[in-house]
């Protein structure tokens, strides 16, 4: 398997990615990411189960920046629980699974989506929140957007 790259794959490259890089890990005796790696390849199993065919590269992303997701949030629960060693394994899980996703849009390039798409939509009032985030997550898909940071840019936007 050629050096990742996100342009040209053959449709099972990321998971057999992943596969690699978890035999390299398992060799090279690094236990945290043994551990993340597997959970990666657990989770997109399961997706594979679910879904009925092998995963895509698109739905590897989409299960990939879900686990994001759920990383983020408990670190924030851990954060505010006082568990900072928890927090900081949840967040070096994070690093790990970034590895295999898109580079992350900006929040320039968000911003500017959300303009266009307020503007399309002729926009005004935190009524039309859902139908502009809708928008705006329909434009970003396939990249790796915070939801977060979406939901505050148009939440700031229509309530001025």
């Amino acid at each position: 398997m050629a050096e990742h790259k996100f342009l040209g794959e053959t449709q099972m490259a990321l998971m057999e990615q992943i596969i690699k890089d978890l035999t390299q890990a398992m060799k090279a005796k690094e236990q945290a990411r043994l551990d993340t790696l597997r959970m990666m390849k657990a989770a997109l199993k399961n997706q594979e189960i679910a879904l009925g065919h092998p995963v895509t590269d698109p739905e590897v992303i989409k299960t990939l920046s879900t686990l994001v997701k759920q990383r983020r949030e408990a670190a924030e629960q851990y954060t505010k629980g006082n568990r900072q060693d928890l927090a900081d394994k949840e967040l070096s899980e994070i690093k790990i699974i970034e590895n295999y996703l898109p580079a992350a849009v900006s929040e320039t390039e968000i911003e500017e989506v959300v303009n266009a798409t307020i503007t399309e939509l002729n926009a005004s009032t935190a009524k039309d929140t859902g139908n502009v985030m809708k928008a705006v997550m329909a434009k970003l898909a396939g990249k790796t957007v915070d939801g977060k940071v979406v939901s505050n840019l148009v939440k700031s936007k229509l309530s001025s």
